[in-house]
């Protein structure tokens, strides 16, 4: 409560799918900012192990389009991810942006929940 206003706090909870990729930026800016070596120790830091963390940075190959897009999924209020990780990553092994894009329009729970997106005023 900020002087006598409730803070409103946003429902539902956040897609596992957008925190991984929120994480991935993160810590590629690390290994930007040679705070960290490369992904070997960010992996050894996080305690996961290296596939992991391969699979968590692919997700920095994507277009910046679809990243932002992975950012404002909207949050879910039951039952599961609209957007699964996996789907997401398939797209991020192709380094070719329409490609991805392409690869995006064929995952219906990514389409359905990032139009929502796009018509607000994003991509």
């Amino acid at each position: 409560m900020s002087k006598g206003v409730p803070s409103e706090r946003p429902s539902g909870r956040v897609q596992r799918v957008t925190r991984v990729m929120a994480l991935a930026i993160q810590c590629e800016q690390l290994i930007r900012d040679g705070v960290i070596k490369n992904q070997s120790e960010l992996a050894h830091y996080a305690r996961v192990t290296t596939a992991r963390m391969t699979h968590i940075m692919w997700l920095t190959n994507l277009a910046p389009d679809i990243q932002e897009a992975i950012l404002f999924l909207p949050r879910v209020e039951s039952g599961p991810d609209t957007v699964k990780e996996i789907d997401v990553r398939r797209a991020a092994r192709v380094m070719d942006w329409g490609v991805q894009r392409g690869m995006r329009e064929q995952t219906v729970g990514f389409v359905a929940t990032t139009s929502i997106h796009a018509s607000v005023g994003g991509a």
